[in-house]
C-alpha cells in the first residue's frame, strides 16, 4: 500500500478505541505470531482476488470460445487478423467485467474502512487491507484506460468515493477511495497521488481527505490522509500536503512540505512565467 513513512506533519494520535481489536483473542494471536497471521491474512486476500480475477475473465473467455472458430473460418488470410481483434476485445471486456466484479465484492466483503490509530498487524486494520486489495485490482490493470471516461468517476464512487458534480479526476494514483470527499467543480491534476493513509515504525493512521468544492490539485501533488482542503484553494504541482494540513478556502499552497504562498509572491511567479514564455520582453 501507498503510505509514507517519515515523520508526519502532526503527531499522530495515541492509540485509543479506534484501535477496536486491542485485547481480544484475534489480536493477541497477531501480536504474538505477527508474520504467520500477515501470511494467512494475504493467503486469504489472494485467494479472494483470484475470485475476483476469475469471474472477470469469464465472459471474456466465453467470447473467445465463439470467436475463434467464427475467425478461423475466413480463411489464412482474414483468419488470425480476426483472432487477435478477437483478443482485443476480450481485453475490454474482462477490463469492464472487473470495474463490475471489484465494487461488488467490496460491498460484500468486511471493507468498511474507519479512522484508525494503531498497529499494522490488528484485525482492526484488515479491512482496509482488504478494500486496497480490490481496489488496486483495477487501479494496476484497466483503471488507466478510462480514468478520463465517464467509467473513470463511476467506478470510483461504486467505492466509496464521494464525488461532486463536475468533478474532475486525472490520476489513477488513488488509496483508500471510501476515504475520500471531492466536492463540485473540484480538479485533480495529472498522476497526483491521494492516500488516506500514512505511518511508520509499525504504526498506522488512517483518516479522510476532504477537498471542497472548486479546488485545484496541481499535476503530481501529493496529498495524505488527514488533510482538510477549502474551497477554492489551489495545490500547485508537486507539492506534497502532509498529515494535518489544513488549507484554508480560497489559499495557494506549494512546496514540500506545502506551506501557503502570499498573493504578492504569486504575482511574482506570474511574472517570472510571463517573462520566460515571452523571451524577456
Amino acid at each position: 500500500m501507498d503510505h509514507a513513512g517519515s515523520t508526519p506533519h502532526k503527531q499522530p494520535k495515541p492509540d485509543t478505541a479506534t484501535h477496536r481489536g486491542a485485547g481480544n483473542a484475534i489480536d493477541r494471536f497477531i501480536h504474538r505470531f505477527g508474520s504467520l497471521a500477515h501470511l494467512l491474512v494475504v493467503l486469504v486476500v489472494y485467494a479472494v482476488l483470484a475470485v475476483v480475477i476469475g469471474l472477470a475473465l469469464a465472459p471474456a473467455l466465453w467470447l473467445l470460445v465463439i470467436w475463434w472458430p467464427w475467425a478461423m473460418t475466413h480463411g489464412e488470410l482474414l483468419g488470425w487478423p480476426l483472432v487477435g481483434i478477437g483478443f482485443g476485445l476480450a481485453f475490454f471486456v474482462a477490463g469492464f467485467a472487473l470495474l463490475l466484479v471489484v465494487p461488488l465484492f467490496n460491498w460484500m466483503l468486511p471493507t468498511r474502512v474507519e479512522s484508525y490509530h494503531g498497529a499494522y498487524y490488528s484485525i482492526a486494520a484488515v479491512p482496509w487491507f482488504l478494500h486496497n486489495a480490490l481496489f488496486y485490482m483495477a487501479r494496476y490493470t484497466f483503471l488507466p484506460y478510462v480514468t478520463l471516461t465517464p467509467f473513470g468517476p463511476w467506478f470510483l464512487r461504486a467505492m466509496g468515493m464521494k464525488i461532486g458534480k463536475r468533478a474532475f479526476i486525472n490520476t489513477e494514483f488513488i488509496s483508500d477511495p471510501c476515504l475520500i470527499t471531492l466536492g463540485d467543480d473540484v480538479v485533480i491534476g495529472g498522476s497526483t497521488h491521494l492516500f488516506a493513509h500514512f505511518g511508520g515504525g509499525g504504526h498506522l493512521v488512517i483518516e479522510p481527505i476532504v477537498i471542497e468544492s472548486r479546488a485545484t490539485i496541481g499535476q503530481k501533488a501529493t496529498v495524505m490522509g488527514d488533510v482538510h482542503i477549502g474551497a477554492g484553494a489551489k495545490i500547485l504541482p508537486h507539492s506534497v500536503l502532509l498529515p494535518g494540513s489544513r488549507v484554508g478556502a480560497g489559499e495557494t499552497w506549494a512546496g514540500v512540505p506545502a506551506r501557503p504562498i502570499a498573493a504578492s509572491e504569486m504575482e511574482h511567479v506570474r511574472q517570472d512565467i510571463h517573462g520566460m514564455t515571452c523571451g524577456g520582453k
